[in-house]
């Protein structure tokens, strides 16, 4: 059963996947330029890539895309997978015509490009992994912060953990505007869609299938990253087969935090020779 069903924002469109949910889309730039998929932290919406959009279609086609339980798509009930999420994409992919994309993909899209690295690497050209794991076990803690979520009026509570762990604390103590759009993006995601996710982190091991990627792969890790610690980008990096690592002086959302470095580095893995 499909719950929550949302209404079409202006400029956003649709596809439909084989198990009948909605995956809302946004396409960027010229039609000439390489595709780039960006994929975006569990709890927001393709908005959290807003502020590099217009130095990223400069370079690239951009297709974003919000996750099921995300932004403009479907809530279908029960936990997800990433088996699905990564279907998602390649449905995604199938229906605009696209066979071989870049992808950068944060957080939670860091996992999902993992997945395509493994399981669809005919659809992958270059894979960048931002502020992303393999593993974030053990599975049990999981199970609290999932039924947590769901009870009624939880969210806001949850909305602040989220931005605790996303920011730096300078930026949290003052009115920030760009801290303001991320926690209400965090406030417009259905409960359903951050607990079907979190059940598709409580149950991923990729640490020795990362091994099998075999694309030209950047590392992106915060110094400061309290949810995917600088040390999980290390073992990504380690695994993956002459994958590079960078360590920003960043917490969670480099691309945000640093976004002159982070694009700077973007920039010139995606285009080198």
């Amino acid at each position: 059963m499909i719950t929550n069903k949302t209404r079409t924002t202006e400029g956003l469109n649709h596809v439909t996947t084989g198990d009948g949910v909605r995956i809302a889309y946004r396409i960027e730039g010229s039609a000439e330029k390489p595709v780039l998929l960006l994929a975006n932290s569990i709890a927001t919406s393709m908005n959290m890539w807003d502020g590099q959009i217009a130095e990223l279609t400069r370079y690239f086609r951009v297709l974003r895309y919000d996750y099921r339980g995300h932004g403009g798509s479907d809530t279908p009930d029960g936990p997800y997978s990433f088996d699905r999420l990564g279907r998602d994409v390649i449905e995604l992919l199938d229906a605009l015509g696209f066979e071989r994309v870049h992808v950068l993909g944060l957080s939670l899209g860091g996992v999902v490009g993992q997945w395509l690295g493994i399981y669809a690497p005919e659809r992958v050209d270059r894979l960048i992994l931002s502020n992303t794991s393999s593993y974030l076990g053990p599975a049990d803690q999981w199970e609290g912060l999932i039924a947590s979520v769901l009870e009624p009026g939880k969210l806001p509570e949850f909305a602040d953990m989220f931005i605790k762990n996303w920011f730096p604390a300078h930026l949290l103590e003052q009115e920030n505007a760009v801290v303001a759009k991320f926690r209400e993006m965090v406030l417009a995601t259905r409960p359903q869609g951050i607990a079907g996710s979190w059940a598709a982190i409580r149950d991923m091991d990729m640490r020795r299938t990362a091994a099998l990627i075999n694309h030209p792969t950047l590392v992106i890790a915060g110094q400061y990253d309290t949810v995917t610690l600088p040390e999980h980008g290390e073992l990504l990096a380690k695994t993956v087969p002459g994958a590079q690592l960078l360590i920003l002086p960043a917490v969670h959302l480099p691309n945000v935090e640093f976004q002159s470095e982070y694009l700077r580095a973007v920039f010139e893995f995606l285009q080198a020779e």
